[in-house]
């Protein structure tokens, strides 16, 4: 059967290319076209466009890149019409991904979403053009499947395929190389996940950095985005020679880290399973700032705190952002014994729900393979 699979982001990569390895076990020969990144590649997927093409992040970003989003659209439905495909798997990325949806139900070429976009959080409008457009919905966080039925859209839950990944990689990870570490004790490290696109690392890194001065006795590593080249990080780390940097091996990094400070996002969810204390760390654009607060109905931005409705970690947003807020967080969550137990035990209680009902790329890929047997 032929699938096109298409994600925006380097998270929708990394689950992409394990629902592609699931699909196969499924499908003898599936023909796979997609856009992701070099792990959906690697998986089998003949790639049509990499994600550090697609990825524009606020509102200001979107606007100065517009024709170029819309080239893509078009670019995108063009390669469809000609792969013909039995179905179209869409992998969170909506601003793209809904209006390929809307286009195909037109084309009456089947839908089917996997990682719902964060709709709860803002825009609960387009439920009603989800329920139109996409044949079935597959979602991965515990409160989404009530938050749809308000709706009247019945979801799937299939669990959250970190829990999965994240058990898979931790029997075979290495320990990161010791001309990172050498003269410093390995386990005193500071992890700094800034993001994996230009914009965000930009105004995210250098206040990460700034606030290395007062832990001369850690050492602080910079986990690279595989898609942003070493001169664009040597910028900002020039004026930090004690700093080290790390790439494809965040994983391996945050195993041995004392504590991390992390971009709002997947890399959240991906420390707090991992076990290690963290700071939050957002700054957007302060007109993309403005627009989303306006728009955006949740407490939290931390995919952590949204899923156990608390502040399980600190949230540093926009103004709070600061180097001396930093240093005090990272100071509490190294320091503070209460606080470290704390966030252990949450963390403990975040890993089990997520774990409730595991293997979310193999029911993701039984129930795609199934629908399009069936239909």
């Amino acid at each position: 059967m032929k699938y096109y699979i298409i994600a925006g982001e380097a998270s929708g990569d990394l689950h992409g290319s394990n629902l592609i390895k699931e699909l196969k076990k499924l499908d003898n020969i599936p023909d796979i076209r997609c856009w992701g990144g070099d792990l959906m590649e690697q998986a089998g997927g003949t790639l049509v466009k990499h994600y550090r093409q697609l990825a524009f992040m606020g509102f200001i970003e979107v606007v100065k890149n517009i024709r170029t989003i819309f080239r893509n659209l078009r670019l995108c439905k063009e390669d469809i019409l000609a792969f013909k495909p039995d179905v179209i798997v869409l992998i969170d990325y909506p601003g793209f991904n809904l209006r390929i949806a809307s286009w195909a139900a037109k084309e009456e070429i089947p839908v089917i979403y996997y990682i719902s976009p964060q709709v709860w959080a803002w825009k609960e409008s387009r439920v009603k053009q989800i329920r139109k457009h996409v044949n079935k919905m597959l979602v991965i966080l515990p409160f989404e499947k009530e938050f749809y039925k308000k709706w009247g859209y019945e979801v799937e839950y299939v669990g959250h395929p970190l829990a999965e990944v994240i058990n898979n990689v931790q029997t075979s990870l290495e320990p990161i190389p010791e001309t990172l570490l050498s003269p410093l004790n390995e386990k005193n490290i500071i992890a700094l996940l800034p993001g994996s696109r230009k914009q965000e690392v930009a105004k995210k890194l250098p206040i990460m950095l700034e606030s290395s001065a007062a832990f001369p006795e850690y050492r602080f590593i910079v986990a690279k985005a595989t898609s942003l080249d070493d001169s664009f990080y040597d910028q900002f780390m020039a004026a930090y020679p004690n700093v080290r940097s790390i790439r494809n091996k965040t994983y391996e990094l945050l195993m041995q880290s004392k504590a991390a400070l992390v971009t709002s996002g997947t890399a959240t969810l991906e420390t707090a399973l991992l076990g290690v204390p963290q700071v939050v760390c957002y700054k957007g654009s302060p007109v993309s700032y403005e627009i989303a607060k306006r728009l955006i109905r949740v407490k939290y931005i931390s995919l952590v705190n949204l899923i156990m409705d608390k502040e399980v970690i600190k949230e540093l947003i926009q103004h709070e952002l600061t180097a001396d807020n930093v240093k005090k967080e990272l100071s509490r969550i190294l320091n503070d014994q209460q606080a470290i137990r704390q966030i252990a035990a949450d963390y403990a209680a975040l890993k089990n729900i997520l774990e409730e009902d595991g293997q979310a790329s193999q029911k993701a890929a039984a129930i795609i393979y199934h629908y399009i047997r069936d239909h």
